[in-house]
């Protein structure tokens, strides 16, 4: 990060700049100023995804997760009324990001982690990761995965579509993923949860189903299971922008899978978090279930531990 004053900074990627950023990214007093002003009263914090660094050599990955986790553990005990972490590993050497978790859980007491879509291109349900979901379920350690390094995006940069298109589709990967490769059969009581609604998942489960069904040579090499059937297994969080795509959710979801979600400090996450929700013709136990029962939930948090004076 390269500061252009004392506002904001120019993060660069491999030399290169790759997005300027405020300082509510890094200054949590100003992200209370902003939560206040917009009414939100806790707010769970995440390592930006392009940190993930799962790229670096094995012991620097680490290094880095520890470095960040303990920032924010920081930040969360100067306000645990306030903020919640979740915690980065690096999922390149799944020894190293299985003890990083015991650290994460255990020492500085987060209640999940947050993790890539892939890990340099290789899907989740590798089976070398498949004993980092196997702890986090032991554990009890909740995962919020979050799309990064889109597939095609070299292929697509105009226009923006890889935040446009190939995040939608970039979860839509993971989730399929875990499913084809058996993973949620394998550990049923993993507390998992995607961004921004579940990106195409939900919306093309028709299509996926269709496809598992003419083609299980293909699509049910490793689970037998319908993949739709999932769809109450895992979480999702609510940013889809749109009350059409909200209603379709809820309706195939329900509620109770979905926690508000809101990409927060970026241009693409809701301005004023929950604002859809709050708008939308649903009963209060409905807009409180989306606004925060569903989060404490996934991440095993009781509401009377953030009571404020």
């Amino acid at each position: 990060m390269d500061p252009i004053d004392d506002q904001s900074a120019m993060l660069r990627k491999d030399g290169t700049a790759f997005r300027k950023v405020d300082c509510n990214c890094w200054n949590h007093q100003k992200r209370i100023q902003e939560c206040d002003t917009s009414r939100v009263d806790v707010q769970v914090l995440s390592t930006i995804p392009v940190l993930f660094s799962y790229w670096a050599k094995d012991d620097e990955g680490l290094m880095l997760s520890k470095f960040l986790n303990n920032h924010i553990a920081k930040v969360v005990r100067d306000e645990p009324s306030r903020f919640i972490g979740l915690g980065t590993v690096p999922l390149q050497n799944p020894n190293m990001a299985i003890a990083e978790m015991d650290r994460i859980v255990n020492e500085l007491k987060f209640p999940g982690i947050e993790i890539g879509s892939n890990v340099n291109g290789k899907n989740l349900s590798e089976e070398n990761f498949h004993p980092i979901f196997e702890h986090a379920e032991k554990i009890g350690c909740s995962i919020f995965v979050h799309p990064w390094e889109m597939m095609g995006q070299t292929e697509m940069q105009k226009y923006w579509l890889p935040w446009l298109i190939g995040m939608p589709a970039e979860t839509s990967r993971a989730i399929c993923s875990l499913i084809f490769g058996g993973v949620l059969e394998k550990y049923p009581n993993l507390k998992i949860a995607f961004a921004h609604g579940g990106g195409a998942f939900p919306f093309t489960a028709g299509r996926i189903d269709h496809g598992f069904n003419v083609r299980p040579d293909l699509c049910a090499a490793d689970n037998e299971v319908l993949p739709s059937s999932y769809l109450k297994q895992f979480y999702v969080d609510s940013l889809v922008h749109d009350e059409n795509a909200m209603n379709f959710i809820i309706k195939t979801m329900g509620a109770e899978r979905i926690a508000m979600g809101s990409d927060y400090p970026f241009p693409l996450g809701e301005h004023h978090p929950g604002k859809l929700i709050e708008s939308m013709d649903l009963s209060n136990v409905t807009k409180q279930r989306l606004l925060a029962g569903t989060a404490l939930e996934w991440l095993g948090l009781n509401e009377n531990e953030f009571t404020r004076s």
